[in-house]
């Protein structure tokens, strides 16, 4: 095929596109001008005040209905979308195909993730070991007492009165 055949070919297949075009933007217009006439009559106007009044009266319960519907079909709509959105988690669900991101390890002192939690207002040190319980052995002073000094044991076992008492202890 030759250039100057393909090229009146294309020239002749834009033409008839370009026809098409046309004659389906008129069929839009004709049917939007129907629509329209069938939907939107002319309004009458009236001559006389209580005849206007009675046209806005209508023209109102009109309006009413139609937001009515409006609302009704918002309605069903965010409710149909609910149901699309459950029903996509539950065979989200069933698939059990669940995308965990990689997670990265970060060093974090306590202190940080403390003032990452509640925030830059709160600002809260922790020293783990000045909140540590401190133990201290403590040696017992009546033990000492009681071995180092000897004297005075033999001084209070000594006479009537110590071995009273060592007789009311042992018993």
């Amino acid at each position: 095929m030759t250039s100057s055949r393909k090229h009146q070919l294309k020239s002749l297949m834009l033409q008839i596109a370009h026809n098409l075009l046309e004659a389906e933007a008129a069929e839009a217009k004709e049917e939007k001008k129907r629509y329209m006439e069938e939907n939107c009559p002319t309004l009458p106007f009236p001559g006389s005040l209580q005849d206007l009044q009675d046209l806005c009266r209508k023209l109102h319960q009109q309006i009413d209905i139609v937001d009515d519907e409006r609302y009704d079909m918002e309605v069903k709509v965010t409710k149909s979308n609910k149901e699309i959105d459950d029903l996509k988690m539950k065979v989200q669900d069933l698939n059990g195909k669940f995308k965990k991101p990689a997670l990265k390890k970060v060093r974090m002192s306590a202190d940080a993730m403390l003032q990452a939690l509640l925030g830059s207002k709160h600002k809260v040190s922790m020293d783990l070991r000045a909140n540590l319980k401190q133990v201290r052995k403590e040696v017992k002073d009546e033990e000492k007492d009681a071995l180092g000094d000897w004297r005075k044991n033999i001084e209070d076992k000594a006479g009537m009165d110590g071995r009273k008492k060592m007789f009311e202890s042992e018993a």
